[in-house]
């Protein structure tokens, strides 16, 4: 059950579908508009992390933009893990995708009748590659600006990238692996896909709500680690001066799990290695994700539809 399986299993809109099969219609405002939302989940050894507060997010989101999901949140966790257990995964990472559904040509989501659900699980790596979390990434802070938050919600998890596309590019065209956008005021606000810490003077600082972030899961776990080991946090507005002279960077997200920037627009973060400190939240973290506790039961589930905890 550990190995990618040869012909990937796709959950489409109740069915279960292989990749050639799955397909979507030309005519869904997902695709026409970016009308959607999605969660991207993260399976270790067997168990999804977190799958309940993720779901609760895609819910909160969907309610946001007035989707009205035809199913319940245990049916979507049951197809979530009815998905992994087809594909015969142990870990994976989850892309759990909701359309606005199939309409006529036009940004009114009033012709969309019915929502689409999609659900992709394939066994990635972290999303920079394996090696970087012992390496750690470079990132250059970027022309594009984060969406004001009076512009985008951007508590939701919409499929609409185009912010973070813009710039991934110009931090292509600055040969560093990722990209640090500001805020509005030309604060720190956040990596294309991940939370932005760093690590300095003994304090750990993360940009907070005001800076236009997503306060994403792996975030959220990252605080709760810190005040676990008795450290101070602040969220506060943190100038592009404070991120470049910090001690330790390192971003979060599901996808890339933690990862240390260890260069800031080419010049080295402090001495230019992953610090002692990420590496320590790097290691609870891992602890985490191993501990059934926080996780959904992939085998062993009594039935579609129903989410058993370990």
């Amino acid at each position: 059950m550990g190995g990618k399986v040869v012909s990937t299993v796709i959950f489409v809109d109740g069915e279960f579908k292989s990749r050639e099969e799955a397909v979507v219609n030309v005519y869904d405002h997902g695709l026409l508009y970016g009308d959607g939302i999605y969660e991207g989940l993260r399976c270790y050894s067997g168990y999804v992390f977190q799958l309940e507060e993720h779901l609760d997010r895609l819910l909160r989101s969907a309610k946001s933009l007035r989707i009205e999901l035809p199913y319940t949140k245990e049916q979507i966790g049951g197809f979530v893990t009815e998905t992994l257990a087809r594909n015969e995964l142990m870990d994976a990472y989850i892309r759990l995708i909701v359309t606005r559904g199939v309409g006529p040509i036009g940004p009114d989501p009033r012709g969309c009748k019915k929502p689409g659900l999609i659900i992709i699980v394939e066994n990635l790596p972290n999303v920079h590659g394996s090696g970087r979390k012992e390496g750690g990434i470079s990132a250059a802070i970027v022309p594009t600006r984060r969406d004001p938050v009076d512009a985008t919600t951007h508590e939701i998890k919409s499929l609409n990238y185009m912010n973070s596309i813009m710039a991934k590019i110009e931090a292509a065209d600055y040969q560093a692996d990722d990209a640090i956008m500001l805020d509005a005021r030309g604060f720190i606000s956040e990596s294309t896909i991940c939370n932005v810490f760093i690590w300095t003077r003994g304090k750990l600082l993360t940009p907070g709500a005001s800076n236009a972030i997503l306060s994403g899961i792996t975030r959220q776990n990252v605080l709760e680690i810190a005040r676990e080991m008795n450290v101070e946090v602040e969220e506060r507005d943190i100038t592009p001066y404070e991120l470049i002279h910090a001690d330790e960077v390192f971003l979060t997200g599901t996808h890339a799990e933690i990862v240390g920037v260890v260069r800031i627009n080419n010049m080295p973060v402090s001495n230019g290695k992953v610090g002692d400190f990420t590496r320590a939240v790097m290691e609870a973290f891992s602890k985490r994700t191993g501990c059934p506790e926080y996780g959904t039961a992939v085998y062993g589930h009594s039935k579609q539809g129903e989410m058993t905890h370990a």
